[in-house]
């Protein structure tokens, strides 16, 4: 198969320098504000986006360290498969984060609920929309 390649559409600039000082996820980080920096070259794909409470951005995880198949998550017991956790120690290093979008001001996204390190690439931006991404659980496994 063939190699696939992005470029990145903007940049995260937050308050977390590092990993171990970045939440786990956003649910975790109520009050953190950061914003994202679109490229001049992307800013009219932003037109709309102001009418969303909430977006999801796809990004790279620049600082990954780590790569594997099999990992045991923070809150578990159980060694499990990398596609069966949030962990980002994955064969492609893509994260994705649902955050509040507060306000837009040109080519830059003013978000909070934020756990994402300063300087992260963004890879896509869409728009959260509970009718759709809003799954209904059923408790049937």
């Amino acid at each position: 198969m063939d190699e696939i390649s992005y470029k990145p559409i903007g940049v995260v600039h937050s308050p977390f320098k590092e990993k171990k000082s970045t939440p786990r996820q956003a649910i975790r980080s109520h009050e953190v504000c950061a914003t994202v920096e679109i490229l001049p070259e992307y800013e009219e794909g932003l037109k709309g986006i102001e009418n969303f409470s909430h977006i999801i951005l796809l990004c790279h995880f620049h600082k990954r360290d780590t790569e594997t198949l099999k990992v045991k998550p923070p809150h578990d017991d159980k060694v499990r498969g990398v596609f069966a956790t949030r962990s980002p120690a994955r064969p492609n290093p893509i994260g994705l984060s649902v955050v509040r979008l507060l306000k837009v001001r040109g080519r830059i996204l003013h978000i909070q609920n934020v756990d994402i390190i300063d300087g992260t690439p963004v890879l896509d931006i869409k728009p959260y929309i509970p009718d759709i991404d809003l799954m209904e659980v059923r408790e049937d496994k």
